[in-house]
C-alpha cells in the first residue's frame, strides 16, 4: 500500500489558497481514479482505491498544515508502512507557478507541513513540489500562501492537476523522470502560417492587353504607331 498525502488546510476558508495545492492534487487524483468515497479516519479524509493493482490511501489531513504529521504518522503506522512508501504532494514558493519537482528525503526548507511529517515520520519520504511562486520579499510570503490563486493561476493549474491525477501510476512506480515527462505535455507548437496561393497565370488576352508594343523607331509606319500607341 501507498499513502498520497496532500498537505493543506481543512475547512472553505482555506479551499482555494495556494497552501492548498496539495489537497487541490488529491481531489484531482479521486475524481480521475476509481477510489470510494472520502470519510474520516488517521485525523483526516480518507478515500481507499486501487491505481495500476497498487492499493493507495489518499489524505487530506484534518489537523491543519502544521500539524499534518500527526494524520499521515497514524496511518503510517496503522498499516505498517515505511516513509518510503509515503508520497506528500504540497506547495513550493522557491517553483515557480507551474513547476514541479520531485524529490525524496532532505530538508523541509522550512515548509512547516514537511517539518511536522519529518517529525512523525522520518524524512525518508517522497515530495512532490508544486510550484506556486515566490512573492519577493519574506514579509508578504504569508499572505502569499493563504492567499487565493489568481484567475491567471487557472491556465496552468487546472491542466496541471488534471496530468498529475492521470500519471499518478508512474510517480506510484517510482518513475519520476517519465512522470515528469507527461506533466509537460505536448509541445506548444505555434501555428504555421497559410502559404499563399500561388498567383493565377494571365490569360493571353490579357497578357496581350498589357504587353508593351513593339514600336518601330523608323519606316513609314512609325509616325502612324507613335500615334495610335501615346509615343513621341
Amino acid at each position: 500500500m501507498k499513502i498520497i498525502a496532500g498537505l493543506g488546510n481543512p475547512g472553505a476558508k482555506y479551499a482555494g489558497n495556494r497552501h492548498n495545492i496539495g489537497f487541490m492534487a488529491v481531489d484531482a487524483i479521486h475524481r480521475k481514479g476509481p477510489f470510494g468515497s472520502w470519510s474520516r479516519k488517521f485525523k483526516a479524509e480518507i478515500a481507499e482505491g486501487e491505481v495500476d493493482g497498487e492499493k493507495v490511501l489518499l489524505m487530506k489531513p484534518d489537523t491543519f498544515m502544521n500539524l499534518s504529521g500527526e494524520a499521515v504518522g497514524e496511518a503510517m503506522r496503522f498499516y505498517k508502512l515505511s516513509p518510503a512508501d509515503i508520497i506528500a504532494i504540497h506547495d513550493e514558493l522557491d517553483l515557480p507557478p507551474g513547476k514541479v519537482r520531485i524529490k525524496t528525503g532532505g530538508g523541509h526548507g522550512g515548509h512547516n507541513g514537511l517539518k511536522s511529517l519529518d517529525a512523525h515520520c522520518g524524512k525518508d519520504y517522497k515530495r512532490l513540489r508544486l510550484g506556486i511562486g515566490h512573492p519577493g520579499a519574506k514579509e508578504l510570503v504569508h499572505n502569499h500562501v493563504l492567499g487565493d490563486f489568481s484567475k491567471a493561476d487557472q491556465a496552468w493549474l487546472d491542466p496541471l492537476l488534471d496530468d498529475i491525477a492521470l500519471n499518478v501510476g508512474l510517480l506510484l512506480e517510482g518513475d519520476g523522470s517519465k512522470f515528469m515527462n507527461k506533466l509537460a505535455g505536448p509541445a506548444d507548437h505555434k501555428k504555421k502560417p497559410e502559404p499563399k496561393p500561388a498567383a493565377k497565370p494571365k490569360s493571353h488576352i490579357h497578357q496581350a492587353r498589357n504587353a508593351k508594343p513593339n514600336i518601330p523607331e523608323t519606316g513609314p509606319m512609325a509616325e502612324m504607331l507613335k500615334k495610335m500607341f501615346g509615343k513621341g
